[in-house]
């Protein structure tokens, strides 16, 4: 090999390392059981710090009140929400048991790994089950998807974090978990990383509205400030481009805070706190949701889903343009009456409908084109005459992203 083809092979495999190492990493971060009115009063420096990198924003569990996709206020529900960017209708986990998850519905781990393979991602958790039942490490269902490295299971040593009653070893577990978070975050920077603390949401149980709960808040704080430090490491050092996702799962019962399952207000009243700094409206003027956060990461990661499951997923981007959202319908005779949230960019949106639900047993619907109309419009009336059903899935298609809703003729 002559000395020009050795400068220009070694000018490639520079820009290739270059090219691979500007890819956005994304690490997210539940913290259990935090309403929006109580973070909002607690002091909270380090997340105020990242959310002057972003913004903060209030945000909601729990699906469409009282409509089809109606989702229990419940920990592993809100946190398979969030993986999934799904409602409970779609994702089958009702509660903290997970009998039953519908992994036909990816995980962003599932997506991350099936697109991008070589893409390294970790997990730090203060609960077994999200890695071994919610991502379903190793099972036929998810693929055998193999996390790249995981901390979690502590929950289940009663030697090294004896149970006690003030559940005080939830928390020695939350300094453990964080503290390796950050180390690892330091030391080797995954692409995809996932965080989970519980004790703010032990605390509530116990003790409700209180300063204990207000405590677990501040410890918190701290907890994902350690995180931070490290990702600012990570940036400096390496050139690294990270955006930080928090939230948490559920709120809190209106009546004294000790319990949450319901969908009171103030049980669906959550947060969102990021580093991001391309957040749209979605983010800024509206209430997003959790499932707005999966498809968040996936443009960051660069993931871009086939039409059969990007039309499946319930959440849009909270970053980047976007043309639609919150699509809603209501059958009325032979029309079906559509509404939606545009977002200013006056372009045609596609109408697409099906009359079934294969997708659910991991097989394909088939949708039907009914039109066209402009995203500007927000409102739509379309003759389902030839299309007579009980049941429509029914998807907008825009420019930028895709919104999806049910219809249900009872």
């Amino acid at each position: 090999m002559n000395k020009i083809a050795v400068i220009i092979f070694t000018l490639v495999c520079i820009q290739l390392s270059k090219a691979q190492d500007s890819k956005t990493k994304v690490l997210f971060a539940i913290v259990d059981g935090i309403s929006a009115d109580v973070i909002e009063k607690v002091p909270t420096p380090n997340l105020d710090a990242i959310a002057a990198k972003g913004g903060y924003t209030r945000a909601y569990v729990g699906g469409l009140r009282d409509g089809y996709s109606q989702t229990p206020t419940i920990s592993a529900v809100g946190y398979n929400s969030l993986l999934t960017g799904t409602w409970v209708n779609k994702h089958h986990v009702y509660g903290n048991s997970i009998k039953a998850p519908n992994y036909n519905y990816w995980t962003i781990f599932r997506f991350a790994k099936e697109n991008r393979p070589n893409i390294k991602t970790a997990i730090f958790s203060t609960w077994l089950d999200n890695r071994t039942k919610l991502v379903g490490e190793g099972l036929e269902a998810t693929g055998n998807i193999k996390l790249d490295y995981h901390f979690d299971g502590f929950e289940l040593d009663t030697v090294a974090f004896p149970h006690t009653k003030d559940r005080l070893f939830i928390h020695r577990i939350d300094e453990h978990v964080t503290d390796e978070a950050a180390r690892y975050v330091k030391a080797n920077g995954p692409d995809l990383s996932w965080v989970y603390l519980e004790f703010t949401d032990d605390m509530g149980h116990m003790y409700g509205d209180s300063e204990q709960f207000r405590d677990a808040i501040k410890t918190m704080d701290d907890q994902i400030g350690r995180i931070w430090e490290a990702i600012k490491i990570r940036e400096k050092d390496f050139g690294e481009n990270w955006q930080l996702w928090i939230t948490t799962d559920h709120g809190r019962s209106p009546k004294d805070g000790k319990g949450h399952g319901g969908q009171s207000d103030r049980e669906r009243n959550t947060w969102i706190v990021t580093n991001a700094n391309d957040l749209n409206a979605r983010f800024t003027k509206e209430t997003p949701a959790i499932v707005d956060l999966m498809p968040s990461m996936l443009r960051a990661l660069d993931i871009h889903p086939k039409k059969d499951r990007l039309w499946e997923i319930d959440g849009v981007p909270l970053t980047g343009n976007i043309s639609v959202s919150d699509v809603r319908a209501i059958p009325k005779g032979d029309k079906m009456e559509l509404t939606w949230k545009d977002y200013g960019t006056n372009e045609k949106l596609e109408i697409w409908m099906a009359t079934t639900n294969l997708f659910v047993k991991g097989e394909k619907d088939k949708y039907i084109r009914m039109g066209n109309v402009n995203s500007r419009a927000d409102k739509a009336n379309v003759d389902v005459s030839q299309l007579p059903s009980k049941f429509y899935k029914i998807v907008l298609m825009g420019k930028y992203n895709a919104a999806n809703t049910w219809a249900i003729i009872k």
